[in-house]
């Protein structure tokens, strides 16, 4: 940079000593100064301001979108199998990847911003290197500097900036080149002020469309793979289940059978038993069956009745002698203790 100084002011002495004796005309200009002056500038810059404004925000809710499903991921992990999480994970950073490419793509060295700013001083550049070539014709300068550049400017005194002569010429040219009609200046005004048609912007675009595809695909086809197994694992476990619970029903069927089996050997044996203890009844007491099946029902129950009756009669006599036994018992004992008194009060 220094080598660059020192050439440019050599070349300015040179020029000046061969100028010597017509007397040398140089003057400067401020572009940063102009360009906050140019009112399609500003207008220009305002809208790419609130474009990156838009993509910042944009880009913070997707960032922050996902920094809540970490942490929704991170609550829920207790809950969730192992292939879940991968897959919500997985799912997680393609998304983040894809916000930062698109930072990237936005924000990027080559990004929309760089390319649209790039767009946006070209033309304005243009009018001031226009303006300045016909100002240094039209006056005959020799030297017009920048002093927003590169180039060292120690000094520079104000009659010799030119910067307001700039703007002004860039303005009486911009009046000349205005819409002519209403129509034209909405279809002006309506038109994209920055255009973003950039060859290299659209292949980039591109690939990445083709990236998210093949990401996209590559993910559908996991997740498909991945509840294919867990569908034959379910079904496994539904088949290992329906055999357990048909092994349990013969197991149950094969008891409920021995136990039948057993049960009809005893009643078997119970009614041969009983066969035999009826016919011995049978034998013994025929003439007792006869005369009950010669009584009636009604005789049975008076029968019963009476039966009860003498129970009753026979407990209330017993429990009369009962009492009656104990009062002589008692009797007894009083007299036997009254004569031991009496015994005891003839020998005092």
């Amino acid at each position: 940079m220094q080598n660059k100084v020192l050439f440019l002011l050599t070349l300015v002495l040179l020029s000046i000593s061969s100028y010597a004796q017509r007397g040398v005309r140089v003057a400067y200009i401020d572009t940063e100064y102009i360009l906050e002056n140019v009112p399609e500038y500003q207008e220009a810059i305002a809208q790419l301001n609130q474009k990156a404004d838009k993509w910042k925000n944009e880009i913070a809710a997707k960032l922050s979108a996902i920094e809540q499903k970490r942490k929704d991921l991170s609550n829920e992990k207790a809950l969730l199998t192992k292939e879940l999480i991968e897959e919500r994970e997985e799912d997680i950073y393609f998304e983040e990847k894809e916000i930062l490419d698109y930072q990237q793509k936005r924000f990027g060295p080559n990004g929309d911003l760089f390319i649209q700013q790039k767009q946006l001083m070209q033309p304005v550049q243009d009018q001031i290197f226009a303006a300045v070539q016909d100002i240094a014709t039209n006056r005959k300068y020799d030297f017009i500097l920048d002093k927003s550049s590169n180039t060292t400017i120690l000094f520079s005194a104000k009659q010799y900036d030119i910067s307001e002569t700039v703007i002004r010429s860039i303005t009486r040219t911009a009046k000349r080149t205005q819409a002519q009609s209403k129509a034209e200046r909405k279809a002006a005004k309506e038109e994209e002020l920055v255009p973003e048609v950039n060859l290299e912007q659209e292949a980039r675009a591109k690939a990445l469309e083709e990236k998210k595809k093949e990401r996209e695909s590559a993910i559908e086809e996991a997740r498909q793979k991945k509840l294919a197994a867990r569908e034959a694992k379910v079904k496994a476990a539904e088949e290992r289940r329906q055999k357990i619970l048909e092994e349990r029903e013969k197991a149950k069927q094969a008891k409920l059978d021995a136990r039948n089996k057993v049960s009809e050997t005893e009643n078997n044996e119970d009614e041969a038993k009983t066969d035999d203890d009826e016919k011995e009844e049978t034998e013994t007491d025929t003439d007792t069956t006869t005369e009950t099946e010669v009584k009636t029902k009604a005789q049975l129950i008076e029968e019963n009745r009476q039966k009860k009756l003498a129970e009753r009669e026979a407990r209330k006599k017993a429990l009369e002698e009962k009492k009656k036994k104990i009062l002589e018992e008692r009797q007894k004992a009083l007299e036997e203790k009254q004569k031991v008194r009496d015994s005891i009060n003839q020998n005092k």
